[in-house]
C-alpha cells in the first residue's frame, strides 16, 4: 500500500465548509457542511482510518439552510458552530448557531451505512448567536485552546465577542467592535490569535488586514493594501507570535510580521486563480497549505521564515543579536514547493490539518469532493530527524 496516496470521498452535495474536530486528538476526524438548496443540509462526519486507508462517514441532519462556515469547539468534541443561510421576509440572511451532535451518532452508524443514511440523526440546537443587530455572519471563531465558552462572530462590519453559558445553551454578548471608515466595510474572514494570552484577533475586509485587542476591542494595527484584491483568509504562525499568512483574489499568499505593516516578509505566487484558504501546520510551522479556485492544493516549505530557519529552533533574539557571529556562517534552508495536489476538479474552498495527526490534511472542493493527503514521507523524516 502506498503510504502517500490520497484518499477521496464524494459527498454528493456541493460543499464549502470544513473543519477538523479540534477537541478530538485520537481519531482523525473532519466535519463537512453541505450547501444544498433542494434537500436538508447535512454535516458529514469523516473518520479516517489511517491503518486501512479508508474513510468511514456518518451523517447528521443540519435543520437549517446551506452551510457557509463550520467550526468545532476546542474543548467539547460534540459541540460546533455553523453559519448558514435562511430566508427571512423574502430576503436571504446568514445566521449562526451553536449545535451539539447527538450522543448516539457514534453508536454503530459505521456498521451499516445504508440504514444510517436513510434515517440520520439530527443536530441539537444549543443556541443562536442572535445577529439581528449585526448583519450577515461571515464566520464564528472559537477561542484557541479555550474551554469552549468564548466565541467571536464576524458579521458585516461587526466583531462580537460572546460568552457561552449554561452548557452553551445561552449566548451573551460580552463586547463588540465596529469597522469604520471608507470602502467595503464587511469582514470576509478572521483568526483568533493563539498568542498574547488569546487577547488578539486579526480580521480581513476588502484588501485590508486589521489587528484588534479583545480587551479594549480597539484596533492595534492595519495593513492597508495587504492584497491587490479581496483578502480571503488568514492564519497565524503557531510558533511565532507576530507572524501571519494571508491569501486573496490577487492569486498571492503573503507572510507578514505585524510589527512592520508596510511590506510583507515574503510573497508567494504559485496559484493561477483566487486563493481561498491558507493554513499553517500546527506543529511544524514551515509547512503551509493553500487552496485555490485553480482547483489545486499546494504544500509549501517556508522554512526561511519559520521558527526553525536553520533546521533547528531559533529564538527571535538569536537572529537579531548575531553578536557571537555563529549564526552568520550558517545559511537558512531554502523555501520550496513540496507538492502540488491535483485531485480536485473544482474550486478548493477549504483545507485543514488534522488535529490528531500532524502530517495529514483534508481539502474540500465545491463539487463535494473531500481529499485526504499526507505530507510526503521523505520530508516528514527530514523534519523529524
Amino acid at each position: 500500500m502506498e503510504d502517500d496516496a490520497p484518499v477521496i470521498y464524494g459527498l454528493e452535495f456541493q460543499a464549502r465548509a470544513l473543519t477538523a474536530q479540534t477537541a478530538e486528538t485520537d481519531a482523525i476526524r473532519f466535519l463537512v457542511g453541505t450547501q444544498s438548496l433542494k434537500f436538508d443540509n447535512q454535516i458529514h462526519i469523516i473518520d479516517f482510518d489511517d491503518e486501512n486507508n479508508i474513510i468511514n462517514k456518518s451523517v447528521l441532519v443540519h435543520p437549517a439552510g446551506e452551510i457557509w462556515h463550520i467550526s468545532a469547539s476546542p474543548a467539547d468534541k460534540s459541540v460546533l458552530t455553523t453559519c448558514y443561510n435562511k430566508t427571512s421576509e423574502s430576503r436571504v440572511v446568514t445566521c449562526a448557531a451553536v449545535w451539539r451532535m447527538p450522543p448516539e451518532w457514534e453508536s454503530g452508524s459505521h456498521e451499516s451505512p445504508d440504514d444510517s443514511s436513510n434515517n440520520p440523526q439530527t443536530l441539537e440546537l444549543l443556541c443562536h448567536l442572535d445577529n439581528t443587530a449585526h448583519g450577515n455572519m461571515a464566520c464564528v471563531l472559537w477561542e484557541p485552546m479555550g474551554d469552549g465558552s468564548r466565541v467571536i462572530s464576524l458579521a458585516d462590519n461587526h466583531a462580537v465577542l460572546w460568552d457561552l453559558q449554561e452548557s452553551s445553551t445561552k449566548a451573551a454578548v460580552s463586547s463588540s467592535a465596529t469597522l469604520e471608515g471608507k470602502g467595503q466595510l464587511k469582514f470576509t474572514s478572521g483568526k483568533w490569535s493563539p498568542h498574547h494570552n488569546c487577547t488578539q484577533l486579526a480580521t480581513a475586509n476588502d484588501t485590508a488586514i486589521r489587528g484588534w485587542d479583545l480587551r479594549s476591542m480597539s484596533q492595534i494595527y492595519c495593513i492597508e493594501n495587504a492584497h491587490g484584491q479581496l483578502v480571503r483568509d488568514l492564519d497565524f504562525n503557531p510558533n511565532k507570535q507576530y507572524y501571519l499568512a494571508s491569501c486573496g483574489d490577487d492569486c498571492k499568499v503573503k507572510f507578514w510580521d505585524v510589527r512592520n505593516v508596510n511590506e510583507p516578509v515574503k510573497s508567494l505566487e504559485e496559484h493561477s486563480h483566487w486563493v481561498w484558504s491558507v493554513r499553517y501546520n500546527h506543529s511544524h510551522d514551515q509547512l503551509l497549505l493553500t487552496g485555490s479556485s485553480d482547483s489545486r492544493v499546494i504544500l509549501s516549505n517556508m522554512v526561511s521564515i519559520s521558527s526553525e530557519p536553520f533546521g533547528h529552533l531559533v529564538d527571535d533574539d538569536d537572529l537579531s543579536d548575531g553578536e557571537d557571529g555563529h549564526q552568520e556562517e550558517k545559511e537558512p534552508l531554502q523555501d520550496s514547493i513540496i507538492a502540488t495536489y491535483e485531485e480536485h476538479e473544482d474550486s478548493v474552498y477549504a483545507l485543514e490539518w488534522s488535529s490528531a495527526d500532524p502530517w495529514l490534511f483534508a481539502s474540500l472542493s465545491y463539487d463535494g469532493r473531500l481529499v485526504i493527503n499526507r505530507v510526503p514521507r521523505a520530508l516528514k523524516y527530514r523534519i523529524l530527524l
